[in-house]
């Protein structure tokens, strides 16, 4: 039977919430509001880029102006090298000029930039505001939007400024993925195959099986909200379990230290940040083959994957000192050790902290003469 909405409950003790999939969902967000218990009276700041903003700001303005709320749309640019201090202070000077309130309400609409950007700066205007997630890639989709990881970056590394504030509601259109660019949507599928490595084998398989997993036109409605709501309920399942990321969350970050050096070192323009992760997870499993820990069977599974779905591979040829600073000021790093998410077999993974520097410095040397 083919399903064409999907709910997921996120059931956290303190802030439970719901993600709804659904193609059109994007038209709801008014009564949603409503069913949520939000006063009409409430003031809501939208925050979007200029692009989704053209595609979308009136509809969703439109929306909400017909269900009784007071909404102002700001529209900044959204790109890594724009996650910094400066764009959260254009956002707080919008919430002044608008007078929110501590019942006032942010959404995000956009990817996960504008995610990212919005939720950090609702968590900090008067101590905290509620905030909604309408997110616009699939990136932001099955990965930035549910889980409350909000924040910007700092010039030394990436995400390193931030803080844990949970939205009150995710809605997922997957219409919106039509006015996405190919390569934004490719980026975001690494983020898919990452849960199918991490914890859903039969993501995985899926994955395999498809016809196509790197053009949207080719892809069937209901298997994009099936991958869609594989993705989003692997995520919901550990944050509940770790939701301040004390253990198991960590997990999450499968691809994702070798991915932000690579970003960083790269000044965030050469590759966008789906294909960094994708390069970071060949990465972590050639490291994976040499310490033994899966084999070279699975590591190919998951290359021929990547590759399916039209990703970048190939390590760049980057300088190894540089590579590992950057990788020491993560923010994952525990007492001064590199974290690695390790791949054990395909949906099982595990939290390694022994690589030495030494042997992390032969690696890179190999990865680089490749």
């Amino acid at each position: 039977m083919k399903n064409n909405s999907y709910t997921i409950k996120v059931n956290l003790k303190s802030n439970p919430y719901k993600v709804l999939i659904e193609k059109g969902s994007i038209k709801l967000i008014g009564s949603e509001l409503i069913r949520l218990g939000i006063k009409k009276s409430t003031k809501i700041l939208v925050v979007s880029n200029p692009v989704v903003a053209n595609h979308y700001g009136d509809l969703v303005l439109g929306k909400l102006k017909e269900s009784g709320f007071e909404a102002n749309l700001l529209i900044i640019e959204a790109g890594e090298d724009k996650k910094n201090q400066a764009s959260i202070s254009l956002i707080h000077d919008s919430a002044y000029e608008n007078n929110l309130e501590r019942t006032s309400l942010m959404i995000a609409l956009g990817g996960g930039v504008i995610g990212d950007m919005t939720g950090f700066a609702a968590s900090t205007w008067l101590r905290g505001i509620s905030f909604i997630q309408i997110p616009t890639t699939l990136l932001s989709m099955v990965d930035a939007s549910v889980g409350g990881k909000t924040g910007i970056n700092h010039p030394q590394g990436k995400n390193l400024i931030g803080a844990f504030h949970q939205p009150k509601l995710v809605l997922i259109d997957t219409k919106t993925l039509n006015t996405l660019p190919s390569r934004e949507f490719k980026a975001g599928m690494a983020e898919v195959i990452k849960y199918g490595v991490i914890v859903d084998k039969e993501l995985f398989k899926k994955l395999e099986d498809a016809d196509c997993i790197d053009n949207l036109k080719l892809i069937p409605d209901d298997l994009l909200l099936d991958i869609i709501y594989h993705s989003v309920q692997a995520k919901a399942l550990i944050v509940e379990k770790d939701e301040l990321e004390g253990g198991l969350r960590a997990i999450l970050n499968y691809g994702h230290t070798f991915g932000h050096a690579i970003e960083a070192l790269s000044g965030y323009e050469q590759w966008v940040h789906g294909e960094a992760v994708a390069i970071g997870m060949i990465a972590i499993g050639e490291l994976a083959i040499k310490k033994k820990f899966w084999t070279i069977k699975e590591n190919t599974r998951q290359q021929d994957l990547l590759l399916k779905a039209g990703l970048p591979i190939s390590w760049p040829n980057l300088d190894i000192d540089k590579v590992i600073n950057a990788l020491k000021s993560d923010k994952k790093v525990r007492e001064g050790n590199i974290r690695f998410v390790m791949p054990l077999s395909i949906g099982n993974v595990k939290i390694v902290d022994s690589i030495s520097i030494k042997e992390l410095y032969d690696f890179l040397s190999e990865l680089n003469n490749l």
